[in-house]
């Protein structure tokens, strides 16, 4: 429990009727590659959309592109009807929340210290974390199951724990738009099902959900629609009953592969 809270539900409940997350003809490119040509693409609030993409195709990338990390090479990307350049940071820092791949780790801190960082955007200038941000961020860490570790030096998590922790941090910050890069690596099986579920629900809240990953099942079960990245500038983006089958699957990957299906899902092996 905890989210949404009240000021949560102003942020989603002001995208109503708008796109949460849009993208106008972006390309995202490095030094000697187009990774991403003209992506157009237009996400309401309450939908999680999945990434799929080989290694280097571009989906790390896109995400960052998509928080205003990096300037795409052309087009616009639009947070709640707004140039993401136009927002102030704090601003957005409260609307939208990125989790990285990797998450650096340069002071010590407790856990409960780590995870209170989420709640700094929402902290008036010079002020200290109050009873409610302590609580929220306690909320945060039992729900990726780390209740218990507060006081735990984040040095002596596992990679697993830490990678959770993470998670809770940005569960913390509370904002209407999550952007996820590979939230479940590092996990074991229950928690990659847990930490999807948590943000199933946030979705069907209201939230706007985008998450990489490279379960073609998990994202199949849990996502609303699919954005696949060819790596080559080539791109494809719909409802995942549409995007994802054996030839789009085994276009993306460069690998036959074969669908399963079952009473409550499907996934993918390859052939």
């Amino acid at each position: 429990a905890g989210w949404p809270r009240d000021r949560a539900r102003d942020r989603v409940a002001a995208m109503t009727g708008q796109s949460a997350l849009a993208c106008v003809t972006v390309t995202v490119e490095v030094p000697g590659r187009t990774l991403v040509r003209d992506l157009t693409l237009d996400l309401p609030a309450g939908k999680l959309l999945v990434v799929l993409g080989r290694n280097g195709s571009g989906k790390s990338s896109t995400l960052h592109t998509f928080a205003g990390l990096r300037a795409p090479a052309r087009g616009q990307v639009l947070v709640a009807g707004r140039h993401v350049d136009s927002w102030p940071r704090r601003e957005l820092a409260r609307t939208l929340g990125l989790l990285p791949q990797l998450v650096d780790d340069p002071f010590p801190a407790t856990a409960l210290e780590a995870v209170l960082v989420g709640r700094h955007p929402h902290l008036d200038f010079w002020a200290w974390e109050s009873t409610d941000d302590r609580a929220a961020a306690q909320r945060a860490l039992a729900a990726v199951d780390l209740a218990g570790l507060e006081d735990r030096d984040i040095a002596t998590l596992s990679g697993g724990e830490r990678r959770r922790l993470s998670i809770a941090t940005i569960l913390a910050q509370d904002p209407a738009v999550f952007l996820l890069d590979e939230p479940i690596h590092q996990l074991d099986p229950q928690h990659q099902l847990d930490v999807l579920r948590i943000f199933r629900r946030l979705a069907d809240a209201g939230r706007t959900v985008v998450v990489s990953l490279h379960d073609i099942g998990l994202a199949a079960r849990f996502a609303d629609s699919a954005l696949l990245l060819f790596g080559d500038g080539r791109w494809h983006c719909g409802a995942c009953d549409e995007a994802l089958n054996e030839r789009s699957i085994g276009e993306l990957y460069g690998i036959a592969v074969r669908e399963l299906r079952w009473e409550h899902g499907r996934t993918f092996v390859a052939a």
